[in-house]
């Protein structure tokens, strides 16, 4: 059964940074996309910037932040290029990478850019 329960928190949680993310006028492009280093939560587009979002869910804001590894990093990057050949500009397309995290409460933190920011 904790496979399922983790299954359903996972999705809820993917579902409520969605919604957040289109709140402020962000476009779904794809969710849970497969790409060769793995899958990508979700692949969103706002003003010809694509942003690819891991979401992450615990208890807690720094236990969700816990969970992001750098060999998760890699693989995200290696799917987040293999899809950019899908974008008009390739490689040249304005892209970022943000991690959502949602603790116990429901309660989100995006940290835009947070590849850049050494996460």
């Amino acid at each position: 059964m904790s496979g399922l329960k983790s299954y359903l928190t996972g999705k809820a949680a993917e579902d409520a940074v969605l919604a957040a993310y289109c709140a402020t006028g962000h476009r779904l492009v794809c969710r849970r996309w497969r790409g060769p280093g793995g899958e990508i939560d979700l692949v969103l587009e706002k003003a010809g910037e694509v942003v690819f979002v891991e979401v992450k869910a615990s208890h807690s804001f720094a236990a969700a932040a816990a969970h992001v590894s750098r060999p998760q990093i890699a693989r995200l990057l290696a799917s987040a290029e293999a899809g950019l050949g899908y974008f008009g500009k390739g490689a040249l397309t304005p892209m970022r990478f943000d991690v959502a995290l949602v603790d116990g409460q429901g309660r989100i933190d995006v940290i835009a850019n947070a590849l850049q920011a050494g996460c």
